[in-house]
């Protein structure tokens, strides 16, 4: 079997820091109190400490585990709760929603309160920064097991990971990820759901939030936003 604490542990390894860490930390850097939505092991607001970042960082998650591996460094608010269940009100001047995690509110009322606690946290003008994949250019057709990934976890073993998508419904995609030893023995099975929300969508439940959106960017380097894009990236503002 493997552990939640292992599952946790692997995410870093399977997740390394990217070109879309570097664009949520320059965002990061320049605000006086963050928010991270979704903070998973907390890497980001680990890195900002380490840029220097002196103000108040506090990152929410749902998943203990990870919240656990976040919580190694001190010197940042580690809260354990789900994203419409924050309270905060008028406290943060950006949040982020980094990996994706746009996409795990899977149902109308569940985005809808997480993004209108999201607005309540922020102070009027506020920035959201978040990014999800767009759903043109169907990214889950390569969640396969003809696509595999190998990784060695942080006990040194050789692992591989493998998905699987199960049904693909009203935009909302459910599969399966299969940690298993190279030899195919399967250690533990995970199954989750994903959502996926053309920018028109996105912008129709930023605006039912208070939300604006001032920019729109195709990718992390803030190329320009096109059908083809992988990515929908978004930095809106919370209005008054």
């Amino acid at each position: 079997m493997y552990s939640d604490d292992d599952v946790a542990a692997l995410y870093d390894r399977l997740n390394p820091w990217e070109p879309s860490d570097d664009f949520y930390l320059s965002y990061v850097l320049e605000a006086g109190s963050v928010l991270d939505v979704g903070c998973g092991t907390g890497r980001l607001l680990h890195r900002a400490r380490e840029a220097g970042h002196g103000g108040r960082l506090c990152g929410i998650d749902p998943d203990r585990a990870s919240l656990a591996r976040a919580r190694r460094r001190a010197d940042v608010e580690w809260v354990e709760g789900r994203a419409a269940d924050m309270t905060w009100e008028r406290e943060f001047d950006l949040a982020v929603m980094a990996s994706n995690v746009f996409q795990v509110f899977v149902t109308d009322d569940e985005l809808a309160a997480s993004l209108a606690a999201t607005r309540s946290a922020l102070v009027d003008g506020g920035r959201l920064v978040f990014g999800t994949r767009n759903p043109r250019v169907r990214a889950w057709e390569g969640w396969t097991p003809a696509s595999p990934i190998d990784v060695v976890d942080h006990h040194g073993r050789e692992l591989r990971v493998v998905y699987q998508v199960e049904s693909v419904a009203g935009g909302v995609v459910t599969l399966t990820e299969t940690t298993a030893t190279r030899d195919g023995q399967a250690l533990r099975v995970d199954r989750g759901s994903l959502r996926f929300l053309d920018a028109d969508e996105v912008e129709a439940a930023l605006a039912r939030a208070s939300f604006e959106v001032r920019s729109w960017y195709g990718d992390w380097s803030r190329g320009p936003l096109t059908e083809d894009s992988g990515n929908i990236v978004v930095v809106a503002g919370a209005r008054s």
